[in-house]
């Protein structure tokens, strides 16, 4: 009886693969094409990480025990991506894909504050090479404004400026056209009613050293409409409108059109404001 013959390891190995007419070389089957990814997606524990919460793993640890939220739903699912638009929530406070960022700037006239395109010279051009995070200004200053701009992606904060009642002052020196009377600055600084609405400000006064066309004025709007309004009631035109002081922050050291980050005491200072 003759020895069996035995199957080399080759033909074996090729056994229901199918190859090509041109020569031996095998063909694979049922090839599955690689998924793209989608730039506007990242992983859930990388966004915490990137946002300066915690490391990636310690991410994975909060996500599991449901600590984290995605647009109002707690997510516990290892993996899961979000849209950097997403409302990210972290022990129910919100963050951002990115660390965040403070920029002080000191606006020359020229500039408008927005962050569209198409409107001429903005504050943007101003802070383009500050910080790569997204930062956006807190409040308006008008194109012939000059002053304190205060610019963050902490939507923290931003919502402390935007609030009316628990907002974050703002000094403004202001130089007008003539002297302004006594009676006036104290009705300013009694509040008084332009159509129908209640205008009032934290604080009015002459400027020390200076003519009676200087005055400090403080307010919590972050914008400056309501000062053209109140000077226009009154009978003034504003000749110059400078925020010289945003909280506790000033322009020391920031000469006019550069910008600086705020230091971490800054920083802690400005968000127990």
């Amino acid at each position: 009886m003759g020895k069996p013959q035995h199957e080399n390891k080759k033909s074996r190995s090729l056994r229901g693969v199918k190859t090509n007419k041109k020569g031996n070389t095998p063909v694979k089957k049922n090839v599955s094409q690689k998924k793209t990814s989608n730039p506007n997606e990242i992983r859930l524990n990388k966004y915490i990480a990137n946002s300066g919460m915690c490391s990636r793993r310690d991410a994975d640890m909060h996500i599991s025990v449901g600590s984290v939220t995605v647009n109002g739903k707690v997510i516990t699912e290892m993996g899961f991506k979000v849209k950097l638009d997403d409302e990210v929530r972290f022990d129910g406070a919100r963050i951002q894909p990115e660390k965040n960022a403070y920029v002080l700037l000191n606006k020359p006239k020229g500039f408008a504050t927005t962050t569209s395109e198409g409107k001429g010279r903005t504050v943007m051009d101003l802070v383009a090479n500050a910080t790569s995070a997204k930062i956006r200004p807190i409040g308006r200053l008008g194109r012939s404004s000059l002053g304190l701009l205060l610019f963050t992606n902490d939507e923290v904060v931003h919502k402390k400026f935007t609030n009316s009642k628990h907002g974050v002052a703002r000094l403004f020196h202001v130089e007008l056209d003539k002297n302004m009377k006594l009676e006036d600055l104290k009705k300013i600084q009694e509040g008084f009613k332009i159509k129908g609405k209640l205008i009032s400000v934290e604080d009015i006064s002459y400027i020390d050293g200076a003519s009676k066309k200087e005055v400090g004025i403080k307010i919590k709007n972050t914008g400056n409409t309501i000062l053209r309004d109140i000077f226009d009631y009154l009978k003034y035109e504003i000749v110059k409108l400078d925020c010289v002081a945003i909280g506790h922050l000033t322009k020391k050291d920031i000469p006019r059109g550069s910008w600086k980050h705020l230091t971490e005491q800054e920083v802690n200072t400005l968000q127990m404001l």
